[in-house]
């Protein structure tokens, strides 16, 4: 009988197929379907050989993405048919360099079972090592220095593998095969412990594990280096041990991230469901909030007390790393995992800056020897409405693309967005992908404006994006767009995206939506295109252009940007509007609070409109009602003021009166909630509680923005409608405003994949100039 004929086919293969085991998973499928052939790494993604019998070839092509691991992403697979070579096996080839840099990145993910067994078997080479990984988990985008990713471009570079370990690397049936960070006790990184002076206190990596654990079970501070950077650790039962980390990091409410060794050490201090439990034991490894299940203030069954005491929520992680493992198994079952960083500064990843950062913070350092080449936060995400959202995507996500949706052709231009002033980050987009970088923070301090500049040229380098255009916000002090000019200065050209629109333009790309939308985006601050500062705003828009249909009625800010860090500034400045100017002489628990010669002097500022830019901020709003409400007059931390306001809130609430004025700028109609400041001023002269106050103003805002989008709808025909800014990251706002429009009958899209708040803004603007680019009005 004549042998079967034989073909061969080349498969181009790209998306997320390096590190994460994609070409040992083609050789034992090759193996599985009797092909033979070669596969190597190129800067592209995988490039692959295969030959065989027809109906062979096309089974392996279909099981190709039916069985792919569980870390791969594929975007695309480009096949040809080519000349038989006469293959005789089928072996993986050294990677190829090319021009042509497209390979998708993976991002960092959290230990697999495998490893996680392996660790904990006493008769295991690996027992006990805190840095084992394989080709399903471990570092990855924190270690690599440029792509293709094999190990001398990563930090494992320093680390020559021993024989057993190249054993396995070289085994393609082991499931180490090609895992570039594989090490062992033998021949990997080693931790060691050190006091606050940086003198070693250990007697070797065993020892040092121990006596960390035994450390925090004292109550002592732990400096803790990681995957993408240092945390701050602490007993979480330590009621002590967490008020010194506070006072000695000089944060004193925001609240901390804990980290529990299991969901059972949780089961007593939070609720969590299906979705939230699936989010949280996800290989991304997250912050996810979860409900306390004790809801009285500093009721925490157990957990020190100041852990979050104006907050409903707790944020927790599961542990990602082994050494997170480890140090949970041997010492206390919970900990306070907060980042290590001076404040304002980006996250420590050098042992040397760590302990010049915080070693009057921490009395110990658990340091390890294999170099961070790129820093990455923590993300936080929730669920909402039954969705994941992000409050901050950065370890775990970062720098995974989005699939985007195209204006016209095969691709999206080549942009830099450059993001804003707060929660930067930055995002560049290429073929049909947006690639948005790991949380960088606030573009306030030197430090965190060279990280800035770094994370740019870093992602510009291993995803091979040159921009041809960049994309930056109107606001002219933000740092951001400071940079955007220092490239114009070189050729590119610019386009400025107003803040608010670039919101819209995040929530429409990553719901691939496209022609006109309605948008509602609230947030604190956005330079508007009148030079106030925006942030309660109902626009129509589409990628190339807005209107602004309706705002909240402007307040001044008195004293400018300290009155976002000094909520009273704000109740002043909505008592001056709705009462006059003799609102001093009010007799409330707020003006009884005030130092009166302030109160007087704010008057002056507002009456003279000398430093009080004006604002349509639906933040601010929540600031000035949580001051009125004696809540909280000046804040320590972003959002402090409205986290605590939600907190409090009462179930229900029926809305407050407030007016709708038609002729403001352009059409623009107005949402006046003057009458909304005197009914709370009403109620707190009744003794009302703050909790049924609360509860009536965010029906209030919801009310407003929802019956007024309704009005342009009838006027416009839109009826899909887009939310956007970080207020929707309050929870009752955003479910209640969801089921009200689409109970009247909108399609209503909200942020799932990045996030609603700054930290996708850079996404908006983007796209704003690439339609600009490809003539989308």
């Amino acid at each position: 009988m004549a042998p079967p004929p034989v073909s061969a086919k080349r498969l181009e293969i790209s998306g997320v197929v390096q590190g994460v085991g994609f070409r040992p998973f083609l050789f034992g499928l090759a193996h599985a379907h009797a092909l033979c052939g070669r596969v190597s790494n190129t800067a592209g993604g995988v490039d692959l050989l295969i030959e065989g019998p027809p109906a062979s070839l096309e089974a392996f092509v279909r099981d190709i993405d039916k069985k792919k691991p569980v870390l791969s992403r594929i975007s695309g697979i480009k096949s040809e048919p080519v000349e038989v070579r006469g293959y005789t096996g089928f072996k993986i080839v050294k990677s190829k360099a090319s021009s042509d840099r497209s390979t998708l990145i993976s991002p960092d993910v959290s230990i697999c079972r495998d490893c996680l067994a392996e660790m904990l078997d006493p008769g295991d080479r690996r027992f006990e090592y805190p840095f084992i990984n394989c080709t399903n988990c471990g570092p990855r985008y924190t270690i690599i220095r440029d792509i293709p990713y094999d190990r001398p471009k990563t930090s494992m570079e320093a680390f020559p593998m021993c024989p057993a370990c190249r054993a396995e690397y070289e085994n393609p049936m082991d499931r180490r095969f090609h895992a570039q960070p594989n090490a062992c006790p033998v021949c990997g990184p080693q931790v060691f412990l050190t006091d606050n002076s940086g003198a070693r206190v250990d007697d070797g990596p065993a020892h040092a594990l121990e006596l960390a654990a035994k450390l925090l079970g004292k109550g002592k501070i732990l400096a803790v280096k990681g995957l993408g950077g240092f945390h701050l650790a602490v007993d979480a039962r330590d009621e002590i041990a967490v008020s010194r980390l506070r006072r000695q990091k000089k944060r004193p409410d925001k609240p901390f991230a804990l980290m529990a060794a299991s969901e059972s050490e949780l089961s007593g201090h939070v609720l969590v469901d299906e979705k939230e439990r699936q989010l949280l034991t996800s290989f991304h490894r997250p912050i996810v909030l979860l409900d306390k299940r004790h809801r009285a203030p500093g009721d925490l069954t157990g957990l020190a007390p100041s852990l979050a005491p104006y907050n409903t929520c707790l944020g927790v992680m599961l542990p990602y790393t082994p050494l997170h493992y480890l140090l949970l198994a041997k010492g206390p079952g919970i900990l306070v995992m907060t980042s290590g960083n001076r404040s304002g500064e980006p996250l420590s990843i050098d042992n040397e800056d760590a302990l010049d950062a915080f070693s009057h913070i921490a009395d110990y350092f658990l340091f390890h020897n294999r170099d961070i080449y790129f820093r990455a936060d923590d993300s936080i995400a929730r669920i909402q409405k039954g969705k994941k959202r992000f409050i901050r995507r950065s370890r775990g996500y970062a720098p995974l693309p989005l699939d985007l949706k195209l204006f016209s052709g095969d691709s999206l231009p080549k942009v830099l967005g450059c993001g804003a002033g707060l929660k930067s980050t930055i995002c560049l987009t290429r073929d049909r992908y947006g690639f948005l970088s790991q949380h960088i923070g606030d573009l306030e301090n030197p430090k965190v404006h060279r990280f800035y500049d770094q994370t740019i040229d870093h992602m510009q380098k291993i995803m091979d994006i040159e921009p041809e255009t960049v994309a930056h916000d109107l606001h002219p002090g933000y740092y951001s767009t400071a940079y955007a000019g220092r490239l114009a200065g070189r050729g590119l050209p610019l386009v400025g995206v107003q803040h608010h629109h670039a919101h819209a333009l995040a929530c429409m790309a990553e719901n691939r939506l496209d022609g006109e939308v309605m948008a509602l985006t609230l947030d604190g601050t956005g330079f508007g295109t009148d030079g106030h500062i925006w942030g309660g705003e109902i626009l129509t828009c589409t990628y190339g252009d807005f209107q602004r249909k309706a705002r909240l009625a402007y307040i001044p800010m008195p004293g400018g940007d300290a009155a976002v860090k000094e909520p009273w500034r704000m109740a002043a400045a909505l008592l001056f509007k709705a009462f006059g100017s003799g609102f001093p002489d009010l007799d409330i628990p707020y003006i009884r609070a005030m130092d009166r010669r302030k109160l007087e002097f704010i008057v002056q500022m507002m009456e003279k409109q000398l430093n009080s830019p004006l604002t349509s901020s639906a933040g601010r709003m929540f600031d000035a009602v949580a001051s009125l409400l004696g809540i909280c007059h000046e804040i320590s931390h972003e959002s402090q003021a409205a986290m605590e306001l939600e907190s409090l809130a009462a179930p229900g609430g029926e809305a407050y009166p407030f007016e709708i004025h038609e002729g403001g700028e352009e059409g623009c109609r107005i949402m006046d909630l003057l009458p909304v400041v005197r009914a709370i001023v009403h109620d707190i002269r009744e003794k009302t509680s703050a909790g049924i106050i609360s509860a009536r103003f965010h029906s209030t805002l919801v009310k407003a923005f929802t019956g007024t989008a309704e009005q342009i709808r009838r006027e416009t025909g839109l009826d899909r409608i887009v939310l956007s800014g970080g207020v929707f990251n309050n929870n009752r706002i955003l479910t209640r405003t969801v089921d009200c429009l689409e109970s009247g009958g909108f399609s209503v899209y909200t942020h799932s994949r990045v996030p609603c708040g700054d930290g996708g803004i850079a996404l908006g603007q983007a796209m704003a100039a690439a339609a600009q680019l490809t003539g989308v009005i």
